[in-house]
């Protein structure tokens, strides 16, 4: 079966995952996690993205931001790819591929869904069972968005700075969200959605995709069809 194309659109906001190849390791010590912050960093600047949400973990990364224009999506990933394997390779001493070589990436309503997914994001070190609680996890966006730690990797979302005119009201109300954990089939809707390269968002958000780009964007339940099953009386 063809993989579905990647969509990016200028202006929508974009959740992406990148994983070490065979869901190997991309990160070997602290010095790895501040050269890729460097390199990502660097990559944003280039490209004219702006991140709002990250999350580094051992095997792979949720990057959370908004391109200009489509095409800046494939050329951060490339930069940063690029950099950060040169200097994984000669660190370590090794050659050959570090990342899977194909990133995976979806769509976001922003109404709807953003704050969610960021919270997913940020979330990750928990449900890996790393840390109890987010602020005590070194290499995610957390500490900016829940606690005004300065991190000139993080552009907050429209939607996150709406939240509340004073900057620690806001801070208060972004870790109020975090009181309760997100549901399991919200959960499962971001993942299908990345499996699928699809977007995250209602029926209203996928016409809109679907009148932008003229595919149909829909996100197909995982597994085989259910047989439905004849009623009595029914033919089989």
């Amino acid at each position: 079966m063809p993989r579905r194309p990647r969509i990016h659109l200028a202006g929508v906001p974009l959740h992406i995952v990148q994983r070490g190849h065979n869901r190997d390791a991309c990160f070997f010590a602290d010095d790895d996690y501040h050269a890729y912050r460097h390199w990502l960093g660097e990559a944003l600047k280039e490209s004219g993205c702006t991140l709002h949400a990250y999350v580094f973990m051992t095997n792979h990364v949720h990057l959370l931001l908004t391109p200009p224009q489509p095409e800046d999506v494939p050329r951060l990933i490339i930069s940063l790819g690029r950099r950060y394997v040169q200097y994984i390779n000669k660190t370590y001493r090794r050659t050959g591929t570090l990342w899977n070589s194909r990133y995976k990436s979806s769509l976001v309503q922003e109404d709807a869904y953003l704050l969610l997914c960021q919270r997913y994001i940020e979330l990750n070190p928990v449900r890996a069972a790393m840390v109890e609680d987010p602020a005590h996890y070194r290499w995610s966006s957390y500490p900016a968005n829940a606690l005004g730690q300065s991190d000139s990797l993080v552009t907050p979302h429209p939607l996150y700075t709406a939240m509340n005119a004073d900057d620690e009201s806001r801070r208060e109300n972004y870790r109020a969200l975090f009181r309760s954990q997100i549901d399991a089939p919200a959960i499962a809707d971001i993942r299908l959605a990345l499996s699928q390269s699809q977007p995250l968002g209602n029926a209203r958000f996928m016409d809109m995709i679907e009148k932008m780009t003229g595919l149909r964007r829909e996100v197909k339940p995982r597994g085989r069809p259910k047989v439905q099953r004849p009623e009595s009386g029914e033919l089989k």
